[in-house]
């Protein structure tokens, strides 16, 4: 119970006696199950298979409430951290091992179902109690006693897959081209800022794969920093030709885009002589051009086209 309420921080927790005892008294498939188990030698040594089995339906009469098991769920979403106490309750191998088990077979026989359609761990009860867990962003508990024939909340399971038909919480939405939903967890003005220093770097170490990997999870590639200046232009001051293929061929940045001081990075590359770059930026440029990607007078960035990712992987 100590361990529990502090997977809830310490909001409330009890435990129901009459369940107990009713689990206890109509549990012949679990005690048929646990004379399995023993006869196939699946219990350590020295451990009492009815002291587990009586140890097992204690804790199935611990209750809670919608807000406190939301909290547990926010728990095991948080990496094994409550967010209400900021103590480490679980280590972060048992949180994942947990939600694994929640997204196979924590819904009885939807489990399937679930993780098709919802894509998120879960955990239903037989008192109409639906826990979800969205990891890295939240946990939910909610709680509907009307049942469907495999013990699952019907209005507990409806919420779920309406939650998921909104935001991009399933765990296969964020796959790119996928029909875009709502997303919660777009960034803040300090994120963007982490993007933009984590870009700016990858350019000037000419580190192609965390491009490759920015570029994957949609990060804009045309980020600019506080001097107007983009990847592209720092790739091109550094005679990085490689990171410069990237952003043009693979990114289709804006090789037009003006700093501060009105360059544009073929102007970095002739500054600095990298004739290989400004080669390739020639190229792409003309090619724009002639494709009628971009307007030659008054040019104005635009958002990056990942058309293609065979480049990428």
């Amino acid at each position: 119970m100590d361990f529990i309420k502090k997977m809830a921080g310490q909001e409330y927790v009890g435990f129901s006696n009459a369940t107990f005892q009713s689990e206890k008294e109509t549990g012949d498939r679990n005690f048929a199950i646990g004379y399995y188990l023993k006869e196939k030698k699946c219990f350590p040594r020295g451990a009492e298979m009815i002291d587990a089995l009586d140890f097992y339906f204690q804790l199935c009469s611990i209750e809670v409430t919608c807000e406190s098991g939301s909290v547990m769920a926010a728990t095991l979403a948080h990496g094994g951290i409550c967010p209400i106490t900021g103590e480490r309750v679980l280590s972060a191998e048992a949180v994942r091992n947990t939600l694994s088990l929640m997204h196979s077979c924590g819904m009885y026989d939807f489990s399937g179902q679930m993780a098709f359609h919802v894509g998120l761990p879960a955990k239903s009860g037989v008192s109409g109690a639906v826990l979800l867990v969205v990891p890295n962003v939240m946990g939910v508990m909610c709680w509907s006693p009307p049942l469907d024939k495999v013990g699952n909340s019907v209005r507990g399971i409806h919420f779920c897959q309406e939650l998921v038909s909104s935001f991009n919480f399933h765990n296969y939405d964020n796959l790119r081209h996928f029909v875009k939903k709502q997303d919660p967890r777009r960034q803040d003005g300090e994120d963007r800022n982490k993007s933009v220093v984590n870009l700016m770097f990858a350019a000037y170490s000419g580190d192609v794969s965390a491009l490759r990997r920015f570029a994957l999870s949609s990060m804009d590639m045309e980020l600019k920093d506080y001097d107007s200046r983009t990847a592209l232009h720092v790739a091109a001051a550094e005679g990085h030709v490689e990171v410069v293929r990237f952003l043009t061929d693979t990114c289709k940045v804006n090789p037009f885009v003006k700093d501060r001081w009105s360059s544009i990075p073929l102007d970095d590359a002739l500054q600095f002589g990298h004739g290989a770059v400004v080669k390739v930026l020639q190229e792409y440029q003309v090619a724009c051009q002639e494709q009628d990607r971009l307007p030659v007078a008054d040019i104005i960035p635009i958002p990056p086209k990942l058309e293609t990712v065979e480049g990428m992987v």
